[in-house]
């Protein structure tokens, strides 16, 4: 089989389409396009992604039957844009070296990080492997939830902390520090929350936008994990809350202390409570893959119509347009004399005239525009 043909049945054991597939290199669709026809050949740091991808080695994906690894035979590949037959060659025996790595269980690292080697644990895969994490979705996942969870906390924290030197029953009893040491800690569990919270959001939007498509590599087993973790984050965290409430009424009945430190021991619980449940329940709905990919490449299409060349000359033309016929129809209704029926007119035209006429411009401006983007998207095609 030829490289087309090898790339073809991979997209097709995983039902993946070529704008998927586009995606997850971060290539055009027209890229893929290419590629299956055999228009155009992808670099080596591509071909090692796909091997990543699909669990195959770059022997079996250049020059054998990703169908048959077994059975795969050298042959001749013929020179290609991108990559020559004698780059390809070199890199075959590394290549291997590090697949054979991985599924003897050691760390596989693609171009873009650690391989969760998802659906490959402790066996070799014959023709096609299950989904693997290429894009770091998984770390990602797990570091932005640790961000948020642990930001939310400090916030709770600093607060906790400001309590305990409250004026009325202050750790310090009756001191002038107690304003200031109160702010301190308030402000430094804020600043830093938002020293946590505010890039990983911005992390989490750059890395949607990076990949609006994700594989779903997540098994049956890590979603059930996923589900029990977050019933253990929410029960431990009910009982955490509990315990702060606990304390905080023993604390009036037996001390006659309802305020300062009592209510910042509550806040110390609330906070270690609200971090697991962001934490396990961010976790756990990042396993909806699905959803993520429907919502980033909602993203994705937005940001590409914002974007958009023709989009971009078609709205100001047409803005153009409606500005001169505005001034035009406001010159013809202060500057004209009145019709028949009252309404200020020019040489027999009335002033609202312009109005419809830069609407008809309009249409037939945007008409043009999409005429010349289809176009350009048939000649990117080819």
């Amino acid at each position: 089989m030829s490289f087309r043909d090898n790339l073809q049945y991979l997209r097709a054991q995983r039902s993946m389409t070529q704008e998927q597939l586009a995606m997850l290199l971060g290539v055009s669709r027209q890229s893929i396009s290419k590629w299956e026809s055999e228009k155009a050949y992808p670099e080596m740091d591509k071909l090692l992604m796909i091997c990543d991808m699909f669990g195959c080695t770059l022997d079996d994906l250049v020059l054998g039957d990703v169908r048959h690894p077994a059975a795969a035979t050298a042959v001749s590949a013929t020179g290609a844009a991108g990559t020559t037959p004698a780059a390809v060659s070199d890199a075959v025996a590394g290549q291997d070296a590090v697949r054979r790595n991985a599924f003897a269980g050691g760390d596989a690292a693609g171009p873009s990080g650690s391989v969760r080697q998802a659906g490959l644990r402790g066996t070799a895969p014959m023709g096609v492997s299950m989904a693997q994490d290429v894009t770091g979705y998984d770390d990602h996942a797990r570091s932005f939830a640790w961000h948020i969870a642990a930001g939310v906390s400090s916030i709770l924290v600093g607060v906790g902390l400001g309590m305990l030197f409250d004026e009325d029953n202050s750790l310090l009893g009756v001191s002038p520090a107690n304003d200031v040491l109160q702010f301190v800690f308030i402000a430094l569990g804020v600043v830093t929350g938002l020293a946590l919270i505010i890039p990983a959001s911005m992390g989490h939007s750059e890395f949607r936008r990076r990949h609006p498509y994700v594989e779903d590599f997540y098994t049956d087993d890590d979603r059930s994990r996923s589900s029990r973790s977050l019933a253990i984050g929410v029960v431990v965290g009910v009982g955490l809350i509990l315990a702060g409430v606990a304390q905080l009424i023993t604390s009036e009945q037996m001390l006659g202390i309802d305020d300062g430190w009592p209510v910042g021991v509550l806040l110390f619980c609330v906070a270690l409570a609200v971090s697991l449940f962001i934490y396990f329940g961010i976790r756990h709905g990042h396993m909806d893959i699905a959803g993520y990919n429907r919502e980033a490449s909602e993203e994705a299409v937005k940001r590409d119509e914002e974007n958009d060349f023709y989009g971009k000359i078609t709205g100001s033309v047409c803005g153009i347009i409606m500005l001169v016929a505005t001034i035009l129809g406001l010159w013809m209704l202060f500057a004209g004399t009145p019709g028949h029926d009252g309404a200020s007119m020019v040489g027999g035209v009335p002033f609202w005239i312009p109005w419809p006429i830069g609407g008809v411009l309009c249409g037939v401006v945007g008409i043009v525009g999409n005429i010349l983007r289809t176009n350009d998207q048939h000649r990117l095609e080819r």
